[in-house]
């Protein structure tokens, strides 16, 4: 068999092997690319600080809120912001400090709210009209920019002569009223004469 007699059985062929090649072509163009590893579904911290603290000024230029904590995480996927053990002080010109402490603490992404959770204790410095308060809860969430502070879960109230024990609790410090929304029981021990 000579190679012309050869090439004549191959060149029918070569028209059904260009449209393989051409279909497999066309194949690759029109699939998706694969997925690349790029890290956005990994809740990794892109942000870490250690011993932060940040204070916010009233119009006068005087502190009216201060936030501390251990650790501060910000995470890029959710743009959320974790804090380890957390404290807060909410202070008003002529008032008793208000003090806020957890084992952790998460900002919203706008840093309109803060929610502390895990052991959470409010101490209101006590003044000349008062003497002081402490609240202790499991969760208790924070709106820096109105003075509020709410909480749905079991709260406990203590002060020199009472104990509250309520479930919710609505608190405003521009007003400096505290609202226990229901299942309030109160325990008063009086003073000894």
């Amino acid at each position: 068999m000579t190679a012309a007699s050869r090439a004549r059985y191959w060149l029918p062929l070569v028209p059904l092997f260009s449209l393989l090649g051409v279909t497999y072509w066309l194949n690759l163009q029109v699939q998706p690319e694969p997925a690349k590893p790029d890290g956005s579904k990994r809740h990794d911290p892109d942000a870490i600080v250690e011993n932060f603290s940040a204070t916010k000024l009233n119009e006068l230029g005087l502190p009216s809120f201060i936030m501390a904590a251990n650790k501060m995480l910000h995470y890029p996927d959710d743009d959320s912001t974790t804090l380890e053990v957390p404290r807060i002080t909410m202070l008003s010109t002529g008032q008793p400090a208000i003090h806020a402490f957890a084992k952790q603490g998460t900002i919203s992404s706008k840093g309109d709210e803060i929610l502390l959770h895990d052991e959470v204790e409010v101490l209101r410095e006590a003044s000349a009209r008062q003497t002081g308060l402490t609240l202790q809860t499991d969760y208790l969430r924070i709106l820096p920019d109105q003075d509020l502070a709410n909480t749905d879960r079991a709260v406990t109230l203590f002060d020199a002569h009472n104990t509250v024990r309520a479930t919710g609790m609505e608190m405003d410090n521009k007003t400096r009223t505290l609202k226990l929304l229901s299942q309030v029981r109160s325990e008063h021990v009086p003073n000894k004469q």
